[in-house]
């Protein structure tokens, strides 16, 4: 219980200081952590990454950062595709999904090393089909906007049920790239699109007997506490150097797992 809890509070304090991202160390700190399979670790990271977002994007709410109709409509279509992957998961043998998460993890560390480097590396060439009116500082709707968002919610979703991941790292670069929100806005949005699928991704799985609660509400419960005391530190020390940390510390995780898939 108290390994649980304290892997707990690590995934709430990298989530806290590194964005959105940050939650898809969960699974593989679970793995190495508990010595469970990443089948199993899945719904738990995910119940914790949910949680942890869920608070996060309160307090952007509070603040005015979170594009609520965004939110719902990218979380809406993620929702119809985790039942999806948390089927593909039971059926997918450990050690190919451990290489899958793997190579997913070093993605992410390419990505954010690339955005530590320069975020405009990072984010490409602009394609916002979704802005802002100029009075009203809403979302204009139009169907590329929509499909834009709602694809990126699916991916996300799929992702989610399949990797106990949050999908912060599908829709951060996604809102980046599609609209003209603030990086803040961005990953506060965000927040609540991770908090609304992995929540219907964990009772998916709980009705299904899926979740181990001794491990879950331990883990769950850390990441919450993580996640507040490291929202204050992240104005101190949040900036291109942790990113780069938070890259190579990724990338040694995704190959540490592909060595386990591989060899054991």
């Amino acid at each position: 219980m108290l390994t649980a809890t304290l892997l707990g509070l690590v995934v709430g304090l990298i989530l806290a200081l590194t964005g959105a991202g940050g939650g898809i160390l969960a699974v593989p700190l679970l793995v190495f952590g508990t010595g469970i399979g990443v089948a199993d670790a899945g719904p738990i990271g995910l119940l914790a990454v949910g949680m942890a977002a869920a608070l996060g994007a309160i307090l952007g709410l509070r603040d005015g950062q979170v594009r609520y109709r965004a939110a719902l409509l990218i979380a809406a279509a993620g929702m119809l595709l985790s039942p999806l992957g948390l089927w593909a998961a039971r059926l997918v043998d450990g050690r190919w999904l451990g290489l899958l998460f793997s190579m997913t993890l070093l993605y992410v560390a390419f990505r954010t090393w690339r955005q530590a480097a320069g975020p405009a590396a990072a984010r490409g060439p602009a394609k916002l089909v979704c802005v802002r009116g100029e009075q009203t500082g809403r979302f204009i709707w139009t169907l590329p906007c929509m499909r834009a968002l709602g694809l990126s919610g699916a991916l996300a979703g799929l992702l989610s049920g399949l990797l106990g991941v949050g999908g912060g790292f599908v829709m951060v670069p996604a809102l980046q790239r599609y609209t003209d929100l603030t990086v803040k806005s961005a990953v506060a949005t965000s927040l609540g699109v991770i908090a609304i699928i992995s929540m219907a991704g964990v009772a998916t799985s709980a009705a299904q007997g899926g979740i181990d609660w001794s491990t879950a509400a331990p883990f769950a419960g850390g990441a919450l506490a993580g996640m507040l005391g490291g929202r204050s530190l992240a104005a101190r020390v949040a900036g291109p150097a942790l990113q780069k940390a938070f890259a190579v510390v990724s990338a040694l995780v995704a190959l540490g797992m592909a060595a386990k898939a591989l060899l054991f």
